[in-house]
């Protein structure tokens, strides 16, 4: 209770993650569980869309903001801090995935060609926002690779932007873009199958 609490008056103290990072750095290391509260849920997500489960993404994510931590004297604040937070998560999942020698060689495939259940099926963009709730959009997107699930949670939820994203994941701008286009696309698939097998359900 008593950390809550004081977690609760630092927040309304600090608000911006420069502040909180200059607070830390000055040597008040409590801000750093503030930015940790701020973050960990997207980097948790960001995690789990590599290791495509809640264990082994809560060790990525907690060794995320250890390594943050020790490196926070080095991060140029010239740039987001969500970026350069995300790009350590990318790299901790890739160092995480090969340790536990997962098969890792389809996260670079940009050729990589999805098999659709129904491939004459029209998108109605209507139809998904009435049918698709968070629960199947989440599910579409842990059935995409690991690159394309991290690059639409990162544009979409992460709300970077095609340079943040490329500078996270180690990718030049216009290979992000191309990405992008080819994960909404995979994503659109995803959803049409998903949202037929609800209207058979109901059915």
């Amino acid at each position: 209770m008593v950390k809550e609490s004081v977690i609760r008056l630092l927040m309304q103290q600090v608000n911006t993650d420069l502040d909180l990072i200059n607070a830390v750095l000055l040597g008040n290391t409590a801000h750093y569980a503030l930015l940790v509260k701020r973050h960990q849920r997207f980097v948790f997500t960001l995690a789990l869309r590599f290791a495509k489960n809640r264990e082994d993404a809560e060790e990525i994510a907690q060794d995320c903001f250890v390594k943050a931590y020790k490196a926070l004297g080095t991060f140029r604040q010239t740039s987001k801090f969500t970026t350069w937070l995300y790009t350590i998560t990318y790299t901790t999942a890739m160092t995480f995935l090969r340790k536990r020698k997962l098969d890792t060689s389809s996260i670079n495939d940009e050729e990589h060609v999805l098999q659709l259940a129904n491939e004459h099926t029209s998108f109605n963009a209507d139809q998904v926002e009435r049918k698709s709730t968070y629960k199947y959009l989440n599910e579409a997107i842990d059935m995409l690779l690991p690159d394309d699930a991290a690059i639409i949670t990162l544009f979409y939820k992460g709300e970077q932007s095609l340079e943040e994203i490329g500078i996270a994941l180690a990718m030049e701008t216009n290979t992000v873009k191309v990405k992008l286009h080819r994960a909404r696309q995979r994503l659109k698939e995803k959803l049409q199958v998903l949202l037929k097998h609800e209207v058979n359900e109901l059915i």
